[in-house]
């Protein structure tokens, strides 16, 4: 992999990680469109961490509140940091339960298949279409209910091709939270996700020997450092886009792109 490839493909990693359209099926259509084989554990889990990095730097100021929160003498606080800490910790629990039991089964049935990663961002952008259409007009707050369908829309995700934010965003509109507490919560509850997952892309590289394997540093930092800058700017981005508008421009492009992978790729 070159070093323009490697800035591309950690570019799309890191807008594609928080635009609503799939990190994981844009990067296996990067690397069909680029002809490469040779993208290894060692580049994912760089590009990866990158966006998960960039997501701490975004949202400093909410993770330091609510680490405060724990720690501090005003009740309602302190009350409110346990409640959400322990909304976050429950939305995990269904993507957990897929990774541990599906995640080889998935990869394997849609990584280097691009036309099924098409396909499934044709599923993307119907997820997109339907919360629009079924959005709340009353905002809610967080629930035991509500997190949980929003911790299974999460859990779709590990599907290549579904959009983890597309899918959580949407969940949060369609069962009435805020537009704004819907993008805050989907990114804050994608850290303990992108971390874990991370960790198991980390064992399966040791466990599979490529520890020590040959790669282009200049490459792969420079497409670490693409992945966290893009990352930055798209999630300041998103934050602010679905507070101003709708879902739908992204539906239609993940129904364009999908249609297109699926047929020509």
């Amino acid at each position: 992999m070159s070093l323009w490839e490697a800035i591309v493909l950690g570019i799309v990693q890191g807008l594609t990680e928080f635009l609503p359209v799939s990190s994981s099926g844009h990067l296996e259509l990067g690397k069909a469109l680029f002809g490469l084989k040779d993208v290894d554990l060692t580049f994912s889990i760089l590009v990866h961490g990158a966006t998960a990095c960039s997501t701490l730097v975004v949202f400093r100021k909410d993770i330091a509140s609510l680490v405060a929160g724990v720690f501090t003498s005003d009740k309602n606080h302190r009350k409110t940091s346990h409640a959400y800490i322990g909304w976050l910790a429950l939305s995990t629990l269904p993507a957990v339960a897929v990774a541990f039991t599906l995640r080889d089964f998935l990869e394997s049935a849609f990584l280097e298949h691009p036309n099924r990663v098409g396909w499934s961002l044709c599923a993307t952008a119907l997820i997109l279409f339907l919360s629009e259409r079924i959005a709340s007009r009353t905002d809610k707050s967080l629930s035991f209910g509500r997190v949980l369908g929003i911790g299974f829309a999460q859990a779709l995700a590990i599907v290549p091709g579904i959009s983890r934010s597309g899918s959580t965003i949407g969940a949060a509109v369609a069962l009435g939270i805020s537009r704004k507490e819907a993008a805050r919560f989907s990114f804050l509850m994608a850290l303990p996700v992108i971390f874990g997952a991370t960790a198991l892309e980390m064992k399966d590289l040791f466990e599979s020997g490529m520890g020590q394997a040959n790669f282009n540093v200049a490459a792969y930092a420079a497409g670490t450092v693409a992945a966290f800058i893009s990352g930055w700017a798209a999630c300041q981005w998103m934050i602010r886009l679905v507070q101003r508008t709708n879902l739908n421009t992204f539906a239609v492009y993940c129904l364009v792109v999908g249609i297109a992978a699926a047929v020509l790729i």
